[in-house]
């Protein structure tokens, strides 16, 4: 900091060297004459040759370095914080405030010179800081802009970072930059980041006591990003919710369901529970129940069946779809079809199980394959003499065994 002080103090000697050189002109035309030539000689600079200047440097600033190939684009972005009127209104009231100092000095105000020369000496440190602190800003800046190309560039070129990653990389990589740029400029203004330091480690620990569930939230954001689980777009299921992952952040993952709901997970619960990716190899495996009659002939049901997936919008032929027996049902032998789709979404899920449906459906009926409703068969024991029906008496001759079958709307 001693180079702002040693100009602050440059300051002050040139007034001294001033006031000596114009203490030889005593008589008043003299001094008019003096004054006449130093407001012509500022008012030539402040309004002609300044803008001028700042407007060729600026243009060669733009030709030959913001336009250069290999100056990344953040810096050609940042230039906005450095307008080139900030810059000519600056040197215009360097000007003026010389002019004035020559004036007060030239016509005997030198008290008065002298003041407004040790309040410039003063402001000047302070100018120097403002100036360093906007300097490390845009720095800054540009440096987080020059970070995201590189990032964004490396992650198209390979492909094991998927956005996520990139995403966490960056705010990660982004608050180390703007960290770097905010202790620099405490150094600047001469704080002691020795207590400043002790301070946030001391809030550091409350804060982590405070925060625990947030924290190891946020350690499972990381532990996300390494593992990949699932990506943005994938339809997955965490523990008894569905969806697509629209946003994993550092804190929580977010689904959308067929519903259209937003579903909120923090990352820690996402870590401990069980997750299915229904898109992780673009494909997906559906099944589908159906009972045929006992009477039916078993084989040529599974044909019919099969043949009925055929040439169906959202049935996929390979692998070829499948149907098999499984079950001996109450009243139906159960029949299980497989089929795949692909580009698996909940929407095309429900159509692709709607389209089989319909199929295997008209199908049984075309054939005559029947789709039997739920049966019951009632059976009565001889000694106790067969059914009987309330308020007659007991049947002659006892009945063995008799049978019926419930069906809706009989």
């Amino acid at each position: 900091m001693a180079e702002p002080l040693g100009a602050g103090g440059g300051i002050v000697s040139w007034v001294e060297n001033l006031r000596s050189t114009l203490a030889q002109f005593v008589s008043t035309e003299e001094r008019i004459g003096i004054s006449a030539a130093i407001v012509t000689l500022a008012l030539g600079l402040a309004l002609y040759l300044a803008p001028r200047v700042v407007s060729r440097a600026a243009t060669e600033l733009h030709d030959r370095v913001l336009e250069h190939p290999r100056v990344p684009d953040a810096v050609y972005d940042v230039a906005w914080m450095f307008p080139a009127t900030v810059l000519v209104r600056t040197l215009q009231l360097t000007i003026f405030v010389g002019v004035g100092l020559a004036l007060l000095l030239l016509w005997g105000y030198d008290a008065a010179a002298l003041t407004v020369a040790a309040i410039i000496a003063r402001a000047l440190p302070n100018v120097a800081k403002l100036a360093t602190t906007a300097f490390l800003l845009g720095g800054a800046f540009i440096g987080t802009n020059v970070l995201e190309d590189r990032l964004e560039s490396y992650a198209n070129s390979v492909d094991h970072i998927n956005a996520h990653q990139q995403g966490i990389v960056f705010r990660v990589l982004q608050v180390v930059v703007l960290l770097a740029a905010g202790m620099a400029t405490l150094t600047v203004w001469q704080f002691e980041l020795d207590g400043l330091l002790v301070g946030a480690g001391f809030l550091g620990i409350v804060v982590g006591m405070a925060a625990r569930q947030t924290l190891g939230s946020l350690i499972a954001g990381f532990v996300l990003m390494f593992s990949r689980p699932f990506e943005l777009g994938d339809w997955v299921e965490i523990d008894d919710a569905e969806g697509i992952v629209t946003d994993i952040t550092i804190i929580n993952t977010r689904l959308s369901n067929a519903d259209g709901e937003t579903v909120v997970f923090p990352n820690d619960r996402v870590t401990n529970a069980k997750i299915t990716n229904r898109t992780k190899r673009n494909r997906l495996r559906l099944r589908l129940n159906v009972g045929i009659d006992y009477e039916a002939d078993i084989e040529r049901a599974e044909e019919i069946a099969k043949n009925a997936l055929t040439d169906l919008q959202f049935v996929e032929s390979v692998p070829e779809p499948q149907v098999m027996p499984t079950t001996f049902g109450d009243s139906s032998i159960g029949l299980q079809v497989l089929f795949w789709i692909t580009n698996p979404s909940a929407p095309r899920r429900m159509r692709a199980k709607a389209e089989v449906l319909r199929g295997v459906k008209t199908a049984f009926d075309r054939e005559g394959i029947k789709i039997p409703y739920p049966q019951r068969e009632l059976l009565a024991r001889e000694e106790a003499s067969g059914f009987k029906i309330r308020g007659e008496g007991p049947k002659t001759e006892p009945m063995e065994s008799q049978s019926m079958s419930s069906r809706p709307n009989d």
